[in-house]
């Protein structure tokens, strides 16, 4: 107890003299003359920003939480049940958080995590970076913004959710906390406040996911536009506001924009923001499996209706960019140039499927299973391909019964 108790008494000794010793000079002026300090917050005190881009909760406990239906303990609680209920379907399953840490014994856990769900890999980050902090203590504080009204003090997260959810994790979730429940800040004013430090923050750390570059894109821009920034929980077309700025206009901005996205180009920037298009459950399943932007480049060129169904199959399928791109642009029917008198003016696909379904009779489902695998050359496309020609035939016989 008493080395717990001589790590904090340290921590609190650096704190007092960050500004001085790690500091020093010109920055220790700078630093001060923006207001800024260190401190050592209660917990409850602090809350994430609810516009941050990257998402560490799953997408139903940020709203609840956000919306103040659940207290941190409640949010934690559901993530864990939700890590775990995924993990006993894949019949691995965990009682205590720390059956989740890395087993340096065991060869095969690097291959397991590999088939993990994105619930059961964010939880067991998150326990690692609690054991982190529990052993070496919190060396990298949160930067805050203080947005006190009155005599009530808060805090809102500007960088270090992922700490933040993790001291709430080791606080009340994983047995031996000595702490005091205070967390290590810098603290800025609320005319301080950055959302390009924010950015700048989240493109240098690892595991941004392309749903989270978009958000990123979209609060840049919507921020250079003048936008008011709401300080509550957000649905995806508050992002999708985006989707009619650009830079023309605030050209001023732009080399500052794509620093803070990572160092990209004005074409991956628009490419990053096109893909708020997507509908909204496509939207979080692309986010919690972490897509590859050139992925879902393609499927955003599809209706709406379809996106969800081309999104499972590139996490169910694990499809290459080049499958996808097979898969969208190839169920884009071309228009017919030419209108006959006897057919009407349709899609060419369509009138050839039409024509096809009259001799449906003279094959077999090995015949046609045969002909798609000689077509496309992989098993896996053959099958997203009947996939999509399971939901056109449907939605042409939902079609037909309406008339």
């Amino acid at each position: 107890m008493s080395g717990k108790r001589d790590n904090t008494a340290k921590l609190d000794a650096l704190l007092a003299s960050v500004t001085e010793d790690l500091l020093g000079g010109e920055m220790l002026a700078e630093f001060q003359e923006h207001g800024l300090r260190v401190e050592r917050i209660l917990l409850e005190l602090v809350r994430p920003d609810p516009i941050q881009p990257r998402r560490v909760l799953p997408e139903r406990i940020y709203h609840a939480f956000h919306d103040n239906r659940l207290t941190p303990t409640q949010a934690l609680r559901e993530l864990v049940q939700m890590a775990q209920l995924a993990a006993r379907q894949k019949g691995r399953p965990f009682d205590g958080l720390l059956d989740l840490l890395p087993n340096p014994d065991d060869e095969g856990d690097d291959e397991q995590k590999s088939i993990w769900s994105p619930e059961e890999t964010l939880l067991r980050d998150l326990v690692n970076l609690a054991i982190t902090i529990r052993d070496d203590g919190q060396v990298n504080p949160l930067t805050v913004v203080d947005v006190s009204q009155g005599v009530m003090r808060q805090f809102r997260i500007e960088t270090g959710e992922r700490r933040y959810w993790a001291t709430w994790l080791l606080r009340d979730f994983i047995p031996g906390y000595t702490g005091d429940g205070m967390i290590p800040c810098i603290i800025i004013s609320a005319e301080s406040y950055s959302p390009f430090r924010q950015a700048k923050e989240n493109t240098a750390r690892t595991g941004l996911s392309a749903i989270a570059m978009a958000r990123q894109a979209a609060l840049l821009l919507l921020t250079v536009h003048g936008y008011e920034l709401p300080a509550t929980s957000v649905a995806n077309d508050f992002y999708r506001q985006a989707l009619d700025l650009d830079l023309r206009s605030r050209q001023e901005f732009t080399g500052e924009i794509l620093i803070a996205m990572g160092g990209i180009s004005r074409s991956y920037l628009s490419r990053y923001k096109a893909l708020l298009k997507l509908a909204d459950e496509a939207l979080e399943l692309a986010d919690r499996y972490d897509i590859d932007e050139k992925k879902l480049r393609y499927v955003i060129g599809l209706p709406s209706e379809y996106h969800v169904e081309v999104v499972r199959q590139i996490i169910d399928l694990n499809l290459t960019s080049k499958q996808v791109r097979d898969i969208c642009e190839g169920g884009n029917a071309e228009k017919s140039s030419e209108t006959e008198d006897t057919e009407p003016t349709l899609p060419r696909t369509a009138l050839q499927i039409a024509r096809v379904a009259r001799q449906s009779g003279e094959m077999t489902g090995s015949d046609l299973a045969k002909a798609l695998l000689h077509q496309e050359g992989n098993k896996d496309i053959a099958r997203a391909r009947l996939q999509t020609m399971r939901r056109l035939l449907d939605d042409a016989e939902q079609h037909l019964s309406s008339e």
